[in-house]
Protein backbone atom coordinates (compact mmCIF):
# COMPACT_ATOMS: atom_id res chain seq x y z
CA UNK A 1 0.00 0.00 0.00
CA UNK A 2 3.24 2.45 0.94
CA UNK A 3 4.39 1.28 -2.46
CA UNK A 4 1.21 2.48 -4.09
CA UNK A 5 0.91 5.71 -2.01
CA UNK A 6 4.54 6.77 -3.13
CA UNK A 7 4.03 5.90 -6.99
CA UNK A 8 0.75 8.06 -6.63
CA UNK A 9 3.05 11.10 -5.15
CA UNK A 10 5.22 10.97 -7.65
CA UNK A 11 3.29 11.09 -10.46
CA UNK A 12 1.38 14.06 -8.98
CA UNK A 13 4.37 15.74 -8.75
CA UNK A 14 5.88 15.06 -12.06
CA UNK A 15 2.35 16.18 -13.65
CA UNK A 16 2.61 19.33 -11.68
CA UNK A 17 6.23 19.78 -12.51
CA UNK A 18 5.11 19.45 -16.42
CA UNK A 19 1.83 21.60 -16.52
CA UNK A 20 2.55 25.31 -16.32
CA UNK A 21 4.77 24.36 -19.25
CA UNK A 22 1.61 22.54 -20.86
CA UNK A 23 -0.28 25.42 -20.22
CA UNK A 24 2.13 27.88 -21.52
CA UNK A 25 2.77 25.83 -24.90
CA UNK A 26 -0.95 25.95 -25.11
CA UNK A 27 -1.38 29.58 -24.87
CA UNK A 28 -2.59 31.29 -27.80
CA UNK A 29 0.08 33.75 -29.13
CA UNK A 30 -0.20 37.11 -28.87
CA UNK A 31 0.71 39.93 -31.34
CA UNK A 32 2.47 42.93 -29.80
CA UNK A 33 2.22 46.07 -32.23
CA UNK A 34 3.87 49.07 -31.89
CA UNK A 35 3.22 52.71 -34.17
CA UNK A 36 5.63 55.29 -33.14
CA UNK A 37 6.88 58.83 -34.38
CA UNK A 38 9.85 60.77 -34.76
CA UNK A 39 11.59 63.13 -35.11
CA UNK A 40 15.36 64.09 -35.21
CA UNK A 41 18.38 64.75 -37.63
CA UNK A 42 19.20 63.78 -41.63
CA UNK A 43 22.46 64.35 -43.23
CA UNK A 44 21.95 63.69 -47.17
CA UNK A 45 24.92 63.48 -49.62
CA UNK A 46 24.41 61.75 -53.16
CA UNK A 47 27.36 63.02 -55.91
CA UNK A 48 24.66 61.99 -58.77
CA UNK A 49 23.09 65.50 -57.58
CA UNK A 50 25.84 67.36 -55.55
CA UNK A 51 29.09 66.73 -54.20
CA UNK A 52 27.90 68.27 -50.85
CA UNK A 53 26.68 67.39 -47.75
CA UNK A 54 23.05 68.41 -46.76
CA UNK A 55 21.75 69.02 -43.73
CA UNK A 56 18.70 69.39 -41.91
CA UNK A 57 15.46 67.40 -40.25
CA UNK A 58 14.03 64.36 -40.68
CA UNK A 59 10.32 62.99 -39.65
CA UNK A 60 10.01 59.55 -39.54
CA UNK A 61 6.44 57.04 -38.97
CA UNK A 62 7.68 53.09 -37.65
CA UNK A 63 4.73 50.43 -37.15
CA UNK A 64 6.50 47.23 -35.67
CA UNK A 65 4.48 43.45 -35.25
CA UNK A 66 6.12 41.18 -33.32
CA UNK A 67 4.81 37.61 -32.85
CA UNK A 68 5.63 33.82 -31.42
CA UNK A 69 5.40 31.26 -34.44
CA UNK A 70 5.11 27.61 -34.46
CA UNK A 71 8.97 27.37 -36.63
CA UNK A 72 11.15 25.00 -34.19
CA UNK A 73 8.70 24.38 -31.46
CA UNK A 74 7.42 27.87 -31.01
CA UNK A 75 11.53 28.73 -30.38
CA UNK A 76 10.93 31.57 -32.88
CA UNK A 77 9.27 34.93 -33.26
CA UNK A 78 8.53 36.73 -36.48
CA UNK A 79 9.01 40.86 -36.70
CA UNK A 80 7.85 42.97 -39.23
CA UNK A 81 9.11 46.54 -39.57
CA UNK A 82 7.24 49.39 -41.60
CA UNK A 83 9.59 52.83 -41.80
CA UNK A 84 8.68 55.97 -43.78
CA UNK A 85 11.22 58.46 -43.97
CA UNK A 86 10.91 62.11 -44.63
CA UNK A 87 13.54 64.79 -44.79
CA UNK A 88 14.42 68.57 -45.73
CA UNK A 89 17.86 69.08 -46.02
CA UNK A 90 20.72 72.33 -47.52
CA UNK A 91 23.35 72.64 -48.61
CA UNK A 92 26.03 74.39 -46.53
CA UNK A 93 25.13 77.94 -47.61
CA UNK A 94 21.74 77.08 -46.76
CA UNK A 95 20.52 78.25 -50.17
CA UNK A 96 19.58 74.64 -51.82
CA UNK A 97 17.33 72.20 -50.35
CA UNK A 98 17.29 68.37 -51.32
CA UNK A 99 13.86 67.01 -50.13
CA UNK A 100 14.31 62.94 -49.39
CA UNK A 101 11.21 60.29 -48.82
CA UNK A 102 11.86 56.74 -48.19
CA UNK A 103 9.85 53.49 -47.25
CA UNK A 104 11.50 50.87 -45.91
CA UNK A 105 9.92 47.21 -45.13
CA UNK A 106 11.57 44.05 -43.39
CA UNK A 107 10.32 40.68 -42.41
CA UNK A 108 12.67 38.39 -39.90
CA UNK A 109 12.67 35.45 -38.24
CA UNK A 110 14.36 34.95 -34.33
CA UNK A 111 15.46 32.26 -32.96
CA UNK A 112 14.62 33.05 -29.16
CA UNK A 113 17.22 32.42 -26.27
CA UNK A 114 15.79 33.21 -22.88
CA UNK A 115 18.73 33.73 -20.16
CA UNK A 116 16.83 34.47 -17.50
CA UNK A 117 13.51 35.42 -16.49
CA UNK A 118 14.13 39.11 -17.52
CA UNK A 119 16.77 38.49 -20.46
CA UNK A 120 16.08 37.21 -23.88
CA UNK A 121 18.65 37.04 -26.37
CA UNK A 122 17.11 37.03 -30.35
CA UNK A 123 19.38 36.01 -33.32
CA UNK A 124 17.93 35.88 -36.98
CA UNK A 125 17.67 37.05 -40.69
CA UNK A 126 15.14 39.35 -42.60
CA UNK A 127 14.26 40.43 -45.81
CA UNK A 128 14.92 44.08 -46.34
CA UNK A 129 13.21 46.56 -49.14
CA UNK A 130 14.65 50.35 -49.46
CA UNK A 131 12.76 52.38 -51.74
CA UNK A 132 12.83 56.06 -52.73
CA UNK A 133 14.25 59.43 -54.01
CA UNK A 134 16.16 62.54 -52.82
CA UNK A 135 15.19 65.66 -54.96
CA UNK A 136 17.42 68.63 -55.46
CA UNK A 137 16.01 71.69 -56.27
CA UNK A 138 18.59 73.53 -58.05
CA UNK A 139 19.33 70.53 -60.88
CA UNK A 140 17.63 70.80 -64.14
CA UNK A 141 18.61 68.07 -65.90
CA UNK A 142 19.25 65.79 -63.49
CA UNK A 143 16.84 66.34 -60.37
CA UNK A 144 16.42 63.15 -58.88
CA UNK A 145 18.10 60.32 -57.48
CA UNK A 146 16.12 57.25 -56.70
CA UNK A 147 17.06 54.30 -54.41
CA UNK A 148 16.01 50.94 -54.74
CA UNK A 149 17.15 48.05 -52.67
CA UNK A 150 16.41 44.79 -51.61
CA UNK A 151 18.61 43.22 -49.18
CA UNK A 152 19.10 39.88 -46.48
CA UNK A 153 19.93 41.23 -43.47
CA UNK A 154 21.76 39.87 -40.12
CA UNK A 155 19.38 40.93 -37.07
CA UNK A 156 19.81 40.54 -33.26
CA UNK A 157 18.07 41.84 -30.46
CA UNK A 158 18.27 41.93 -26.46
CA UNK A 159 15.14 42.70 -24.26
CA UNK A 160 15.59 43.10 -20.48
CA UNK A 161 12.95 43.52 -18.23
CA UNK A 162 13.49 45.41 -14.95
CA UNK A 163 11.15 47.35 -12.54
CA UNK A 164 11.50 50.82 -10.93
CA UNK A 165 9.49 50.66 -7.24
CA UNK A 166 6.43 49.30 -8.81
CA UNK A 167 6.71 50.43 -12.16
CA UNK A 168 7.45 47.53 -14.67
CA UNK A 169 10.08 48.88 -17.75
CA UNK A 170 10.84 46.54 -20.89
CA UNK A 171 13.98 47.71 -22.27
CA UNK A 172 15.31 46.76 -26.24
CA UNK A 173 18.26 46.83 -28.05
CA UNK A 174 17.72 45.82 -31.74
CA UNK A 175 20.42 46.14 -34.46
CA UNK A 176 20.17 45.51 -38.96
CA UNK A 177 23.25 45.17 -41.19
CA UNK A 178 22.81 44.11 -44.50
CA UNK A 179 25.35 41.60 -45.56
CA UNK A 180 24.36 40.85 -49.97
CA UNK A 181 21.30 41.76 -51.99
CA UNK A 182 20.88 43.96 -54.95
CA UNK A 183 20.22 47.89 -55.97
CA UNK A 184 19.67 50.39 -58.13
CA UNK A 185 23.35 52.11 -59.09
CA UNK A 186 23.00 53.89 -61.99
CA UNK A 187 26.71 54.80 -63.85
CA UNK A 188 27.63 58.49 -63.61
CA UNK A 189 26.53 60.47 -66.24
CA UNK A 190 24.03 58.06 -67.12
CA UNK A 191 20.56 60.40 -67.37
CA UNK A 192 17.16 58.94 -66.10
CA UNK A 193 15.91 60.15 -69.25
CA UNK A 194 18.29 57.48 -71.27
CA UNK A 195 17.44 54.83 -68.70
CA UNK A 196 13.32 54.96 -68.90
CA UNK A 197 12.85 56.80 -71.71
CA UNK A 198 15.33 55.56 -74.33
CA UNK A 199 15.81 52.19 -72.61
CA UNK A 200 19.47 52.27 -71.83
CA UNK A 201 19.13 49.71 -68.61
CA UNK A 202 22.56 47.93 -68.85
CA UNK A 203 24.60 48.54 -66.10
CA UNK A 204 21.68 49.89 -63.58
CA UNK A 205 21.34 46.85 -61.10
CA UNK A 206 24.00 45.84 -59.31
CA UNK A 207 25.15 43.23 -56.78
CA UNK A 208 25.75 44.86 -53.06
CA UNK A 209 27.90 43.63 -49.63
CA UNK A 210 30.11 45.29 -47.69
CA UNK A 211 32.40 46.02 -50.02
CA UNK A 212 30.33 48.78 -51.59
CA UNK A 213 27.59 49.35 -49.39
CA UNK A 214 27.50 49.82 -45.49
CA UNK A 215 23.74 49.64 -43.79
CA UNK A 216 23.20 50.03 -40.40
CA UNK A 217 20.35 50.12 -37.69
CA UNK A 218 20.57 51.04 -34.09
CA UNK A 219 16.87 50.94 -32.74
CA UNK A 220 16.43 51.57 -28.67
CA UNK A 221 13.52 51.11 -26.93
CA UNK A 222 11.73 51.38 -23.24
CA UNK A 223 7.92 50.23 -22.83
CA UNK A 224 6.38 52.17 -20.13
CA UNK A 225 2.75 51.47 -18.83
CA UNK A 226 0.77 53.97 -17.71
CA UNK A 227 -2.77 52.32 -16.21
CA UNK A 228 -4.46 50.76 -19.05
CA UNK A 229 -1.57 52.63 -21.95
CA UNK A 230 1.79 51.46 -22.87
CA UNK A 231 3.74 54.26 -23.71
CA UNK A 232 6.90 53.27 -25.92
CA UNK A 233 10.09 55.62 -26.10
CA UNK A 234 13.38 55.05 -27.97
CA UNK A 235 16.24 56.37 -30.52
CA UNK A 236 16.66 55.05 -33.73
CA UNK A 237 20.04 55.70 -35.74
CA UNK A 238 19.99 55.03 -39.25
CA UNK A 239 23.07 54.93 -41.22
CA UNK A 240 23.26 54.01 -45.33
CA UNK A 241 26.52 54.29 -47.24
CA UNK A 242 27.34 53.25 -51.12
CA UNK A 243 30.09 53.72 -53.40
CA UNK A 244 29.64 52.51 -56.67
CA UNK A 245 30.00 53.35 -60.47
CA UNK A 246 31.43 56.71 -59.44
CA UNK A 247 28.84 57.69 -57.33
CA UNK A 248 28.81 58.26 -53.43
CA UNK A 249 25.85 58.39 -51.07
CA UNK A 250 25.24 58.58 -47.83
CA UNK A 251 21.79 59.03 -45.85
CA UNK A 252 22.05 59.70 -41.96
CA UNK A 253 19.38 59.72 -39.60
CA UNK A 254 18.96 60.25 -35.81
CA UNK A 255 15.35 60.08 -34.64
CA UNK A 256 13.75 60.28 -31.18
CA UNK A 257 11.03 57.84 -31.25
CA UNK A 258 7.42 57.93 -28.80
CA UNK A 259 4.43 56.60 -29.46
CA UNK A 260 2.22 53.51 -27.93
CA UNK A 261 2.03 49.59 -27.81
CA UNK A 262 -0.68 47.10 -27.72
CA UNK A 263 -1.12 43.53 -27.58
CA UNK A 264 -3.63 41.59 -28.40
CA UNK A 265 -4.88 37.99 -29.89
CA UNK A 266 -6.85 37.48 -32.94
CA UNK A 267 -9.42 35.43 -32.80
CA UNK A 268 -11.68 34.35 -36.32
CA UNK A 269 -10.70 38.06 -37.27
CA UNK A 270 -11.79 39.62 -33.58
CA UNK A 271 -8.68 41.03 -31.35
CA UNK A 272 -9.41 39.97 -27.83
CA UNK A 273 -7.13 42.58 -25.45
CA UNK A 274 -6.58 39.74 -23.07
CA UNK A 275 -2.82 39.73 -22.94
CA UNK A 276 -2.19 38.58 -19.85
CA UNK A 277 -3.49 34.59 -20.94
CA UNK A 278 -1.08 34.87 -23.84
CA UNK A 279 2.79 34.63 -24.64
CA UNK A 280 3.63 37.46 -25.70
CA UNK A 281 6.86 37.26 -28.00
CA UNK A 282 8.22 41.33 -26.28
CA UNK A 283 7.06 40.99 -22.31
CA UNK A 284 8.44 38.23 -19.98
CA UNK A 285 5.62 36.13 -19.96
CA UNK A 286 6.59 34.62 -23.19
CA UNK A 287 9.95 33.09 -21.55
Amino acid sequence: MRKAWFLLLFICGVACRLMPQTLQEELPRALNEGTLLGFGTSNVKDTYLSPFNYKGWGIRILNERMKIVRLGKSRFSRQQLINVDISSTKNPSERINDFGGFVDYSLGYHYRIPLSSQFMLMSGLSGHFLGGFIYNTQNGNNPLSAKIDVDLNLSAIAIYHTRIKELPLTFRYQIELPVAGVFFAPPYGKTYYEIFNVGHTSDVISFNSLHNKFAMKNYFTVDIPIKKVTIRAGYLNSLYYTDINLIESHLISNSFMIGWVKEFISLGGKRSRQSHKSRSAFYSNGF
